[in-house]
């Protein structure tokens, strides 16, 4: 499984616009799991529904997403990235 985490996730038309783009790439769209990460809760929190809107309309909900808030959780976001 290929895992992309992505730092700043907070930005979430950014967000959208790039982890959008990987969803519908067939490659990966199928294996992939997404690792959000933000220090802002709320900012964060729109970006999770945005993506798992995504995810489910042109993925079928096959990609696994994950958020992670704070700068006690950064290592763990990126753990096992491959990108």
């Amino acid at each position: 499984m290929i895992k992309i985490t992505f730092i700043g996730a907070g930005s979430t038309i950014f967000a959208k616009n790039v982890l959008g783009d990987c969803l519908l790439c067939d490659s990966i769209k199928n294996d992939v799991e997404i690792a959000l990460y933000d220090i802002d809760g709320e900012r964060l929190s729109d970006s999770d529904l945005l993506i798992n809107a995504l995810n489910e309309k042109y993925n079928g909900g096959k990609a696994k997403i994950k958020s992670y808030l704070g700068v006690e959780n950064r290592k763990e976001a990126l753990r096992g990235a491959d990108f």
